[in-house]
C-alpha cells in the first residue's frame, strides 16, 4: 500500500511538472531582525513585522528579542564573525559610534536600498533624526527607527490636591522646585523623579541649553573628542538636584528606566523621562496626567533649544545576499510609510520619524485629543547649532555607566557635584582616549 501510495506521489509531481506548475508554493526570503523591545513594544516589533509580511508575499521578517541593547550589540558582533549575524540590528543611539567604527560589519542603509532600487529620501525625515545618524559625507547609516527623546511628565490631580494649578506645569528648573516643595507639604514623598540621569541631566540638558556635552562639537567632529560637562551651568545644575535631594524633593530611583512605575504608580509626582515612556504611563496610569516640554534655566542665552536625540536606529549587517538586500529594503520602505509611522507613533510616544507622518498625525486631530503627545516632535523639530545636533561618542555605553555611578555618589552624600562630575569626566575621558586609539590602528 506505502508503494502504492509513493508511486501516486510521483506521478502526481510529473504531471505538475509537466504541465510547468511548482510542486510547492515559493520559499519565502526570511529577514532576520535582532531587537531590544520589551512588554508592550515587543508586540508593537511583533506587529510590525506581521503587518509587513502579510502585505507581501517575498518576504518573511522575522523578530526576535535579544536582550538589552548592550546584549543583543554584543550578540551580533559576535554572531557576525561566527557569519551567522542577523540582517537588521536594533542599536541604541550611544551605540552609533560604535557601529560606524565597526569596519566590514554593517552595510550603510542609503547603500541598501540604492542597490535595492527602493525610494529612499532621507531628507523626508526629521532633520534632527536624520542628521544623527547621518555621516559626514552626507550619506545615511542606519534607519532611524524608535526615536525619541526627553520630556516632562506631571501628575494633575497630586498637582490639584498640592493647591497647584493641575494644567500649568512647571517650565523651567526653578519652578519645578517650588512645585516640588508644595508637593512635599501636601503629603507627596516623592515629588519629583528622573530616568536616564545622563541622557536627561547633562546629554539633552546640554543641548536644550546650546552647550557642549563634549568638545569636536559633541563628537561630531571626530574621535578626538573630550567630555566638557564641567561648565559652570553643568555644576550648578547639578548643586540643584543635590539640594532638591537633600530636602526630599527630589528622590532618585536608579538607573535607566527602573524610575518608570515609580511615576505610573502615583508615587512620584514629577517626572523627566523618555517620550517613549509615555505607552507604559498611558497605559497604567490610574490619575489625570500631562506631558509637557523638559524645563530650563530662563536666565541662559539660547535655550531652549532642541533636547537631545534617544531610542534607536536599525542597522544592516554585511555579507549577506542581494536578494536578502532587497527585502531589508521593502521593510524600511514598509516602515517610512505615512500611516505605519503616525499609528506607531500614536500607540509608542516615540517620534513620527518623517515630517509627513507628523503632519498625517496632526491632521488626524491625534494632539487635540491628548494634550502634550506632539512635545517630544515639536522639541525636536527645531533647526540644530553645532552644540546641539546630538552627542555621537566612542565607547558611550561605557561613559554613562561611569556618570551614573559618580553621580549616584552625589544623592548618597559621598561626594560634592563639582567632585563627582570632574571624576566623571577624568574616567569618561580615559574611555574616549582608548576608543580613539583603538581606531587609529
Amino acid at each position: 500500500m506505502k508503494l502504492k501510495q509513493h508511486l501516486l506521489a510521483l506521478t502526481a509531481a510529473a504531471t505538475l511538472g509537466s504541465l510547468g506548475l511548482p510542486a510547492q508554493a515559493q520559499t519565502q526570503t526570511e529577514i532576520l531582525w535582532w531587537h531590544s523591545m520589551t512588554g508592550g513594544l515587543n508586540e508593537w516589533v511583533n506587529d510590525l513585522a506581521k503587518q509587513f509580511n502579510d502585505s507581501q508575499k517575498d518576504y518573511k521578517v522575522v523578530p526576535t528579542f535579544k536582550g538589552n541593547y548592550d546584549e543583543s550589540m554584543t550578540a551580533a558582533m559576535a554572531a557576525f564573525r561566527a557569519g551567522n549575524s542577523p540582517h537588521i540590528l536594533q542599536v541604541f543611539e550611544v551605540g552609533t559610534a560604535t557601529m560606524m567604527a565597526a569596519k566590514g560589519a554593517i552595510k550603510p542603509v542609503a547603500e541598501v536600498m540604492k542597490q535595492s532600487g527602493v525610494e529612499f529620501n532621507p531628507k523626508g525625515y526629521v532633520p534632527a533624526v536624520a542628521s544623527f545618524y547621518t555621516a559626514a559625507n552626507g550619506e545615511m547609516l542606519s534607519f532611524p527607527f524608535n526615536s525619541s527623546t526627553t520630556i516632562f511628565y506631571w501628575n494633575k490631580d497630586a498637582f490639584k490636591a498640592a493647591g497647584l494649578d493641575p494644567d500649568k506645569p512647571p517650565t523651567t528648573w526653578p519652578e519645578v522646585t517650588l512645585a516640588a516643595a508644595k508637593l512635599k507639604a501636601s503629603g507627596i514623598k516623592c515629588p519629583y523623579t528622573t530616568s536616564w540621569m545622563s541622557w536627561v541631566h547633562l546629554e539633552s540638558f546640554s543641548t536644550w541649553h546650546n552647550v557642549l556635552f563634549a568638545t569636536e562639537n559633541n563628537g561630531f567632529g571626530g574621535s578626538g573628542a573630550r567630555l566638557a560637562f564641567n561648565s559652570p551651568l553643568h555644576l550648578r545644575h547639578f548643586e540643584n538636584l543635590a539640594n532638591m535631594a537633600k530636602q526630599g524633593l527630589f528622590v532618585y530611583k536608579g538607573r535607566a528606566s527602573v524610575a518608570v512605575p515609580s511615576f505610573v504608580s502615583g508615587e512620584c509626582a514629577m517626572f523627566t523621562a523618555s517620550s517613549g515612556s509615555y505607552a507604559d504611563v498611558a497605559k497604567g496610569a490610574k490619575f489625570g496626567y500631562g506631558l509637557s516640554a523638559l524645563p530650563y534655566y530662563p536666565d541662559v542665552p539660547g535655550a531652549p533649544q532642541n533636547t537631545a536625540i534617544g531610542g534607536a536606529s536599525l542597522w544592516v549587517m554585511a555579507g549577506k545576499k542581494a536578494p536578502e538586500y532587497k527585502g531589508v529594503a521593502e521593510f524600511f520602505k514598509y516602515l517610512s510609510n505615512p500611516e505605519v509611522q503616525s499609528a506607531s507613533h500614536k500607540r509608542t510616544g516615540y517620534l513620527p520619524i518623517t515630517m509627513a507622518a507628523y503632519q498625517l498625525t496632526e491632521k488626524s486631530g491625534f494632539y487635540k485629543e491628548k494634550p502634550g503627545t506632539d512635545v517630544a516632535v515639536t522639541q525636536m523639530i527645531r533647526k540644530t547649532t553645532d552644540k546641539s545636533r546630538g552627542i555621537r561618542l566612542g565607547n558611550f555605553v561605557q561613559i554613562r555607566t561611569i556618570i551614573d555611578e559618580e553621580t549616584e555618589s552625589i544623592w548618597s552624600g559621598k561626594k560634592e557635584p563639582k567632585e563627582a562630575l570632574e571624576a566623571a569626566m577624568k574616567r569618561g575621558n580615559e574611555q574616549l582616549e582608548r576608543f580613539e586609539k583603538a581606531n587609529k590602528r
